[in-house]
């Protein structure tokens, strides 16, 4: 019988052609396969046996599917997101908007939230359990995104102070938000992306026109109406755009600073009123 541990190394190896981080996929299939968590499994391989069903599992990553959607969850912030078909993985890069946000209002807190683009909940829900005491709006085009953001809610216990509404970016909303969220596709249509995202991830989350600009284009027009007085909007960008949605964002008529993710790219927009 194989050991965890040889399991994990041949799985690793095998891996290797699909993934940047093969080691790291092996141990996520198999924690999940094991019904355990990725620390437990870390701690002490020697104790536990390999699972029938871990061999299926790294087929499906040969296949390129994504492990989050495998192991149908990703961790963000401070809570855990179920993902799958349909809704947007999110990125360890997006942790810069609520970092961001976080220093901007220090010791305070922002009342209401809004989420634009909210996939499965993740920057809204983050916000949430961040803030105690906030109340936040997500909208999102897709319905399949919106049944894990209301499922997340659920799981997070943050049904109360969240609601999910299918949308068109920010048309119909009313009232003023103190903190706007939004991480909107900014992928030009004829970039390559890798197969994990392209033949699994929405499409419609992803791509945003021949410049990849699209949607920054109908969404910051928008938000002064929508921006309370020393509010703060946080916009993801590609880590080329950061000069040409900052040209918008200064055109609609905000004071502009950027912010890097830990990879030391251009991230982040962060808006306030000048």
């Amino acid at each position: 019988m194989t050991d965890v541990a040889s399991a994990l190394r041949d799985a690793a190896q095998r891996l290797a052609a699909v993934s940047d981080t093969p080691r790291l996929d092996a141990e996520l299939l198999m924690a999940h396969a094991l019904g355990v968590e990725w620390q437990a499994l870390l701690l002490d391989p020697a104790r536990f046996t390999v699972p029938e069903g871990f061999t299926a599992l790294v087929e499906r990553r040969l296949l390129h599917e994504p492990v989050a959607y495998i192991v149908g969850y990703r961790d963000f912030w401070t809570i855990r997101l179920k993902v799958g078909a349909g809704a947007l993985i999110p990125r360890p890069d997006s942790e810069t908007l609520i970092e961001a946000s976080v220093r901007h209002f220090g010791a305070g807190a922002p009342s209401h939230v809004l989420d634009l683009g909210t996939g499965p909940g993740t920057l809204l829900l983050a916000a949430l359990a961040e803030w105690p005491r906030a109340t936040g709006l997500g909208i999102d085009a897709s319905e399949a995104a919106l049944v894990y953001a209301r499922a997340n809610a659920d799981a997070l216990g943050l049904t109360d102070r969240s609601e999910f509404r299918l949308g068109d970016w920010s048309a119909g909303i009313e009232g003023r938000f103190d903190l706007i969220l939004c991480n909107p596709p900014y992928i030009a249509d004829d970039e390559q992306l890798m197969p994990d995202v392209a033949g699994h991830e929405p499409a419609g989350a992803l791509f945003a026109g021949a410049d990849g600009l699209d949607d920054y284009r109908r969404i910051i027009p928008d938000l002064p109406r929508l921006l309370a007085p020393g509010g703060l909007a946080a916009l993801e960008i590609g880590q080329t755009q950061h000069i040409l949605v900052g040209e918008l964002a200064e055109t609609a008529g905000f004071k502009v600073a950027g912010r890097q993710d830990l990879g030391g790219r251009d991230r982040a927009l962060l808006l306030t009123r000048a």
